[in-house]
């Protein structure tokens, strides 16, 4: 490797001081000319005014100049090619390797080109003749050691050392056998211009250096196929040593590496075969570590968006929002996995999905057509947190992952959930793991987590509340990745803003952008049919149905499964609320709340659509539409939880939970959610206790 001398810029030499030529005093003409033996050319420039001053070359200045110490003269700083220490001399090797024998190993893409008469090379004896023995210098090269040039005979297979003696014009390599004793190695390579990822189609068939990371290695029935990463993309090298077998054992994902071979097509995308792999260290790495590192910088900065709606608390979000978008696509530009955890309601799938329709192009686009099955997965989270189940079954995938493709440990990004002290004991397993988390949410935070995560958006850091629902967030943040897709997902946060129930300015600026084409009902129609579903896909992301149901895949099937699935769903709802509603208990409290409670473990089907936070929420919109005008909390609780509901009560719900943790010992409080809807747990045994207090809390709220 060479780098160029800073001290004398290149030149090799510094400049002590200038005085005025000797010979033109400064003028910068020769002081005189013999006509006769001027050149024609010479004439011309004489004749233009134009012959310069052969002593200071019609500069005028006489300069006065050393050899540059720094480098000892050469301009450049080169390492030595065996032990890679920095020489300042004039060959190519430090002081200590010139005095030692060296044996040079050819690597597989090098021919006769790299062979020197008089150099000493590493062979393998490959067969044998009346003539002589036949030596493998590499794949490609064999040359011969004359019988009478032999004093033994060596057995096939033997690694042996031979001096090339000749190369003939027809190819031909004479060899003579050597025994060094005092040795080093010395790798030999092609010297070939790199290439970059973008331009190896030109070059289908012909050999290329590829230098770049090593994002995945798989290992199918025939090759091994290392996924290479440099500043503009990837590509697929193939290498094989045996079918089934690792080739290139050494090599490791993340390495930095040197690929020689040659692009071809296979089954209409690019693969690289590979010639040889290593390894590289050192400043060559760096280097190369350094440009992808700025290149994909570069292509990851977000689109300058203007936001489809105008809100005042998105633009005060907008550099946390841009800081997302790049986050996300620095992953998706260096084919790491991302894992996107969302609540499984209406709003949390909403604002992923949005988010999984801006980068599933630009993931297939880089790693391949199946690159999505490697690089993403959509994972719904039932509670509003990321609880323990979530993590332990992220942690498990990534390690199977890396431990199967070498794959780098994921990003996750948390939707409608993260914000609280509820999801700091999965956020501690995971950073033990390496795995990075980002929160898009809009529950109430209370500050505790944002010191684990790369970036927290929330509306509550720009002045706003639980009412820009985490779809609205997700959508921008998606068009800020991928503008291509807004058409398809501004609908998005409507059906976010119906599904969350918010009553903000911005719910009502969504829905009317897409009035043309979805009425109020049908965007109510498929954020209950998204619940619906949600409830009965568990822990799958239902990709296809759900893309179905928001009208993003056949526009034929989304009306017939909209309409069937709200049908199901309102069946379901009205055999619940049948069973449910005559069993509400009803008070008023202090403060003129209107307090209803209701028993959800004994008086409500389990194990069934709605589950307790759904019913509890319907029974609420039931009670509010009878008691219009006046401030109403439901409660539905069970035998270690209650789900909150209210309208028009000043709650803050994350902090009555921090106090009735306090002031109720050994009832184990823990929860949260938005200020005004949210849900509490505690221990079976302390019940009446909590609901007790917490009805004492909420009639000491203030209404309106």
């Amino acid at each position: 490797m060479t780098t160029e001398c800073k001290d004398c810029k290149g030149t090799g030499t510094i400049i002590l001081s200038e005085r005025e030529c000797p010979d033109c005093k400064g003028t910068g003409k020769p002081k005189s000319i013999s006509l006769d033996r001027l050149s024609e050319k010479d004439l011309g420039a004489l004749m233009g005014g134009g012959i310069k001053c052969i002593k200071c070359f019609g500069t005028g200045k006489f300069s006065v100049t050393e050899p540059c110490k720094a480098c000892g003269g050469r301009g450049k700083f080169i390492t030595c090619k065996v032990c890679g220490i920095e020489i300042t001399g004039r060959g190519e090797l430090c002081e200590n390797c010139a005095k030692k024998q060296y044996v040079h190993i050819l690597s597989p893409e090098c021919d006769t080109r790299e062979l020197e008469i008089g150099k000493i090379y590493e062979g393998k004896v490959q067969g044998h003749a009346n003539f002589g023995v036949f030596v493998d210098l590499n794949p490609q090269m064999r040359g011969l050691i004359h019988s009478s040039n032999l004093s033994f005979t060596p057995e096939i297979g033997d690694k042996i050392f031979v001096e090339v003696k000749n190369i003939a014009q027809n190819g031909n390599i004479e060899l003579l056998i050597r025994s060094p004793k005092d040795y080093q190695v010395i790798y030999v390579e092609k010297q070939l211009p790199r290439r970059k990822t973008i331009e190896l189609t030109k070059y289908i068939g012909k050999l290329i250096h590829l230098s770049g990371e090593v994002i995945q290695i798989k290992q199918t029935g025939g090759p091994t196929i290392f996924s290479i990463s440099d500043e503009d993309g990837t590509v697929q090298c193939a290498a094989f040593e045996k079918a089934g077998e690792r080739a290139y054992p050494e090599i490791k994902a993340e390495m930095i590496v040197k690929v020689i071979g040659e692009p071809s097509m296979r089954n209409g995308a690019l693969q690289v075969e590979i010639r040889s792999i290593r390894h590289l260290g050192g400043k060559d790495a760096t280097g190369i570590k350094e440009q992808i590192e700025a290149a994909i910088d570069k292509r990851a900065q977000p689109q300058e968006i203007q936001f489809l709606v105008k809100s005042d608390i998105l633009e005060k979000l907008k550099p946390r929002m841009k800081n997302a978008a790049k986050i996300i696509m620095k992953a998706v530009y260096k084919s790491r996995p991302i894992i996107i955890r969302h609540h499984a309601d209406a709003d949390g799938i909403t604002s992923a999905i949005a988010i999984e329709r801006a980068i599933l192009p630009l993931i297939k686009e880089i790693g391949g057509s199946d690159a999505d099955r490697h690089f993403f997965r959509r994972s719904p989270s039932k509670a509003p947190f990321y609880e323990i189940e979530d993590v332990t079954k992220d942690i498990t995938f990534a390690l199977e992952d890396q431990e199967r493709f070498s794959q780098k440990m994921p990003l996750v990004v948390l939707m409608d959930n993260g914000a609280t002290e509820e999801d700091m004991p999965a956020m501690k397993q995971a950073v033990i793991y390496g795995i990075d988390i980002m929160v898009i949410d809009h529950h109430h935070p209370d500050g505790t987590i944002d010191s684990m995560v790369l970036e927290h958006v929330n509306p509550a850091y720009a002045g706003g509340d639980y009412g820009l629902t985490t779809g609205m967030i997700g959508t921008e943040i998606a068009r800020m990745i991928n503008p291509d897709v807004t058409e398809e997902i501004m609908h998005l946060p409507a059906v976010s803003a119906m599904g969350d129930r918010s009553s903000a300015p911005e719910a009502d600026a969504y829905k009317a952008l897409v009035a043309d084409k979805y009425k109020i009902e049908d965007l109510k129609k498929m954020a209950l049919a998204i619940d619906y579903e949600a409830f009965w896909q568990r822990f799958n992301d239902g990709r296809g149905l759900m893309n179905d149901i928001l009208n993003l895949n056949s526009n034929s099937r989304y009306q017939k499964i909209v309409d069937l699935l709200n049908e199901q769903a309102n069946a379901a709802i009205t055999e619940q609320l049948e069973a449910s509603m005559p069993n509400v208990k009803t008070q008023k409290l202090p403060n003129g709340t209107i307090m209803n409670v209701i028993d959800v473990e004994n008086f409500a089907h389990k194990f069934t659509f709605p589950p307790p936070g759904k019913t509890s929420g319907e029974i609420h919109d039931r009670l509010c539409n009878q008691h219009a005008g006046q401030p109403l909390v439901t409660i539905g609780y069970g035998p270690d939880f209650a789900v909150l509901r209210s309208k028009g009560v000043k709650m803050n719900i994350p902090q009555m939970v921090k106090e009735l943790h306090t002031e109720i010992k050994g009832a184990g409080v823990s929860g949260g959610g938005h200020l005004v809807v949210g849900s509490i747990k505690f221990v079976e045994g302390m019940r009446k206790e909590v609901l007790a207090k917490l009805a004492e809390k909420i009639g000491a709220a203030g209404v309106g």
